[in-house]
């Protein structure tokens, strides 16, 4: 199971510590330590590089008072302590996601997962960040 399996699999996410091994349904899960996003980003394939990249000007552009940070082992913004957004580097795409995503107003459907709290968008390229809908995303869940 994937780091960010384990954010599917818990209702408690505010509760973990943000570098740990969990435990999840008997499997354990060690979660990569990155001291920096600087150092999350460095460790991403090219391809997924490139799109981090852009989502992260594009944060600091429409909340610049978020602090990027890394959590579960994954670049995050947070605001203050409480974590707002994330980004997830998967194989084919990268997952800019909402901790309590599932309160967020999404008109067009399209946030993604079923779990209790998170949801995402898949981002293949940096061409698919749709400014207007990523900013009324960020915003609402920066509140």
């Amino acid at each position: 199971m994937s780091v960010m399996g384990i954010f599917h699999q818990l209702d408690c996410w505010h509760t973990i510590p943000f570098d740990c091994e969990c435990q999840v349904r008997g499997e354990q899960m060690k979660m990569k330590k990155y001291a920096s996003f600087d150092d999350y980003l460095d460790d991403q394939p090219p391809k997924n590089r490139s799109v981090i990249r852009a989502l992260r000007r594009f944060v600091k552009r429409v909340e610049p008072g978020l602090e990027e940070s890394v959590k579960w082992g994954n670049g995050c913004w947070v605001k203050g302590k409480v974590p707002i957004s994330y980004v997830y580097s998967a194989p084919d795409h990268v997952q800019f996601g909402f901790i309590r995503g599932s309160a967020l107003k999404d008109p067009r459907g399209l946030l993604e997962g079923n779990g209790q709290h998170l949801r995402h968008v898949k981002v293949r390229t940096p061409a698919d960040i749709d400014e207007d809908v990523f900013k009324a995303f960020l915003q609402q869940a920066s509140r």
